[in-house]
């Protein structure tokens, strides 16, 4: 039986924690298992450059925090190595590093699954947000979608105003 101190200790570990699920925008599950020491540290840089925080965290401890957070369906996934990307305010970025690696790294490192907006998502959602273009990436095609109509107008409107012209 802990003592008292270190139950008090892993409660509040256990209310940090669904502080931090609850206040992320996203989170990615990973199985860390089989990184190296080189690839654990250019992913712990990757995702401090892209503003998620990432730790290596206690199944037992998340699983308590997922159902205080409302995250139930996290449970399944929280078997073996388990480590925690989140982000408060870029949606995207954690699934994109840890995608990112999971296609780089193939001696075990996994994502076994997200959350996003208050809902679980599985491994594939997750991947696939990972592989959304970025959010510059995305401005720059909306931007040429819209030039490209604009610029088709204004050659249509040329060519009724010369046909006009002829005509006159």
């Amino acid at each position: 039986m802990p003592s008292a101190e270190i139950l008090k200790q892993k409660e509040q570990l256990v209310a940090d924690l669904t502080e931090q699920l609850k206040g992320a925008a996203a989170g990615v599950l990973v199985d860390y298992k089989g990184i190296n020491v080189a690839d654990d540290t250019a992913l712990r840089r990757e995702f401090r450059e892209a503003g998620v925080e990432y730790m290596v965290v206690k199944n037992t401890m998340l699983r308590f925090a997922a159902k205080n957070a409302g995250l139930d369906d996290l449970s399944s996934v929280l078997e073996g190595t388990t480590a925690l990307a989140i982000s408060k305010d870029d949606a995207v970025a954690p699934a994109k590093v840890a995608a990112k690696y999971a296609d780089k790294i193939k001696s075990g490192f996994s994502i076994k699954g997200g959350f996003m907006d208050g809902g679980v998502l599985p491994v594939e959602k997750v991947v696939d947000l990972g592989n959304l273009p970025s959010r510059e990436q995305l401005l720059a095609m909306l931007c040429s979608a819209l030039n490209g109509n604009i610029r088709g107008l204004a050659v249509a409107l040329s060519k009724i105003a010369e046909k006009q012209e002829e005509t006159a």
